[in-house]
């Protein structure tokens, strides 16, 4: 453990933000699987309705700095073209 105030304080802070990365990744990806699902299930209506929750998870993953942005624009246009599939 560190002995220096600044650093227990960062200490605490990185954790804090570990939590809330790890959170956010987790939802994310819950997201990603359920389209999937969808498309896997040839559910065209409720892979469009999952595919728009999914876009708002990975936008916001990318503002709150989980991922990189290019990875967000990857992650969509896979899902997209998957969406695209069914129509």
């Amino acid at each position: 453990m560190a002995n220096i105030k600044s650093q227990i304080k960062r200490i605490v802070t990185n954790e804090k933000a570990r939590v809330r990365n790890s959170s956010a990744k987790s939802a994310m990806r819950t997201a990603i699987k359920k389209v999937k699902l969808a498309v896997e299930a040839k559910d065209l209506a409720k892979a469009e309705v999952l595919l728009v929750e999914a876009f708002r998870l990975i936008d916001k993953s990318v503002s709150d700095g989980v991922q990189h942005q290019n990875t967000a624009a990857r992650q969509k246009g896979e899902l997209q073209r998957l969406v695209n599939t069914i129509k």
